[in-house]
């Protein structure tokens, strides 16, 4: 096999491993082009009225079959073969997912209208801000994510937790917790 044939997942792989890709990295073109095909795939579906025809195209975004999945479109994803949902999971209106850090929904979990899950980053570092970093989140069981919240990069939401409407999240939420407020805190525990 000729060593210089690149792995068209590679990219993804050193993603998923907090590598930072860089604009010139030799398979960035990779990366675009599953984006669009992705974006594809997401036109039939915001433009689609039938709950079963969303879950079979969501499915093959995801590249996994979806089991008791409900998703009032639109919706947003840049990559969704990083992207894992479990069963009774409720997806609202206008929602964005930028999944190339990998994202986990487990079961039973109620995400919000505009609710934005963001893997991505850049650096700090000025030199290297072009570049590119991700980190998972994982929303654990029976997870309220309201309205209009944002959850960043590396963080889990705990079991039964609940974010409040137009939240920020930036650390993790531990179970039953209540958090709201930007940067979100801790309102209360349930």
């Amino acid at each position: 096999m000729n060593s210089t044939i690149l792995n068209t997942n590679d990219i993804f792989k050193r993603l998923l491993n907090g590598e930072t890709i860089l604009p010139n990295d030799p398979e960035m073109e990779v990366l675009l082009r599953e984006s669009y095909e992705t974006k594809k795939v997401l036109i039939e579906i915001n433009n689609a009225a039938d709950p079963k025809y969303i879950l079979e195209k969501l499915s093959q975004i995801l590249d996994k079959k979806l089991k008791n999945v409900a998703v009032f479109t639109p919706i947003y994803i840049n990559y969704g073969k990083n992207i894992n949902i479990g069963e009774n999971v409720f997806i609202n209106f206008d929602c964005t997912f930028l999944a190339l850090g990998g994202i986990t929904i487990e079961d039973d979990v109620l995400i919000g209208p505009k609710v934005s899950l963001i893997t991505e980053n850049h650096p700090l570092d000025p030199k290297l801000r072009k570049g590119l970093t991700a980190k998972p989140i994982h929303i654990k069981k029976n997870a309220w994510i309201g309205a209009n919240a944002t959850i960043l990069p590396g963080v889990t939401i705990g079991e039964n937790a609940v974010i409040a409407a137009g939240a920020v999240v930036s650390k993790d939420v531990p179970d039953h917790a209540v958090v709201g407020g930007v940067p979100a805190k801790i309102i209360k525990t349930i």
